[in-house]
């Protein structure tokens, strides 16, 4: 049954911002930040869904965040989502659309739709019992008529159409749907299974273009296969690396790269980037001592190996420092590592969004 819980937790694209560690081109502006996807952008847009386990606004989750409040971000203080708007000087933290107290303050400069456990592969979402792409793409819809009443027809689309976008999914598909459930195994090879989830990922794309978005940065996988739930899960006695599950990824990112770079060409005036999250993630995994971390295999909480969302919970010990650590559950990166990836998604994609 605790495997099974775990099943439904996303790792996502593990990245971070910091407003020191990355600096957009002077003369790009951008009036408001959305986030699609899972966990890694999720901001709270699971609290309220109560037939699901993926779920995290409880504590030790945001034991680092500003007064130590668990909002619902799966990790130990801000999620890539928050620190992406810091650093493009919209605002402080980027609020979950589905939170009962946002503000239309907050609506007028983005909000996140992102959902913990969800995927490309809409029966990912469904195991889950979460919010799917396709349901995110409607509460963008709904979202679009708000911002109109709130500020008019023309800065609304002005405002969709120069603002940033950011997709985040993909690991639950791969780590979950078909390594841990077996249920799209036995219907898709790997190669097929690849496909499936990049029609899913064109698609979404293709429908927030005609909705208005033009800049969008879309995340690979990462290796999914070095978390510590998938080490201890798959790696063997030695909780090594599952390769057979980043085989899937890198082979699902070289497909999401080629086709990017064809809807680009496809797609007038859009300039979606694909960001490559897996490669210095699985340096950091790796070569973890080399960035100054203790533990490279294991999550801060609990044993660190296959405690993550409701498994880690009021009950389950921490770590004394998170920042020892790259990961601070079995599935989701500490902010520290964060702020080490954007570092390297600056160096080389920032120019990219001009």
């Amino acid at each position: 049954m605790c495997t099974l819980l775990l099943s439904f937790i996303l790792l996502g694209g593990i990245v971070s911002y910091t407003t020191h560690a990355i600096q957009f081109p002077p003369n790009a502006s951008f009036p408001a930040v959305f986030a699609f996807g899972d966990s890694i952008m999720d901001t709270g847009n699971n609290n309220n869904n109560m037939k699901t386990l993926a779920k995290c606004n409880f504590p030790p989750y945001g034991k680092d965040f500003k007064g130590g409040i668990p909002t619902g971000r799966f990790c130990n203080g801000k999620v890539p989502s928050d620190f992406l708007v810091e650093v493009l000087g919209v605002k402080e933290l980027l609020p979950a659309y589905l939170d009962p107290n946002i503000q239309p303050s907050d609506l007028i400069t983005g909000v996140c739709f992102a959902s913990g456990g969800a995927g490309y592969d809409p029966l990912t979402s469904q195991i889950a019992a979460v919010i799917s792409l396709s349901d995110q793409l409607e509460l963008f819809k709904e979202y679009i008529g708000k911002l109109k009443g709130l500020v008019g027809e023309d800065r609304a689309n002005f405002i969709i159409e120069n603002s940033m976008y950011f997709v985040v999914q993909g690991s639950n598909d791969i780590s979950n749907t078909y390594f841990f459930t077996h249920v799209r195994e036995v219907q898709y090879d790997v190669p097929a299974y690849a496909d499936l989830m990049l029609n899913a990922a064109t698609n979404f794309l293709t429908e927030i273009y005609k909705l208005g978005a033009r800049k969008i940065g879309v995340f690979s996988a990462p290796p999914i296969g070095c978390v510590p739930f998938q080490r201890t899960l798959a790696g063997g006695i030695e909780r090594k690396c599952a390769e057979k599950i980043n085989d899937l990824c890198k082979l699902f990112n070289t497909k999401l790269s080629k086709e990017l770079s064809s809807l680009n060409h496809n797609l007038i005036n859009s300039r979606i980037v694909y960001l490559d999250v897996y490669t210095p993630l699985l340096d950091i995994i790796v070569n973890y001592q080399n960035y100054g971390y203790k533990v490279g295999d294991k999550g801060c909480c609990g044993t660190g190996e296959v405690e993550a969302s409701v498994l880690c919970n009021q009950l389950s010990t921490t770590c004394e420092n998170a920042n020892d650590y790259v990961f601070w559950d079995s599935f989701h990166p500490t902010e520290t590592v964060h702020m080490k990836l954007v570092d390297s998604l600056n160096r080389k994609y920032s120019h990219l969004f001009l």
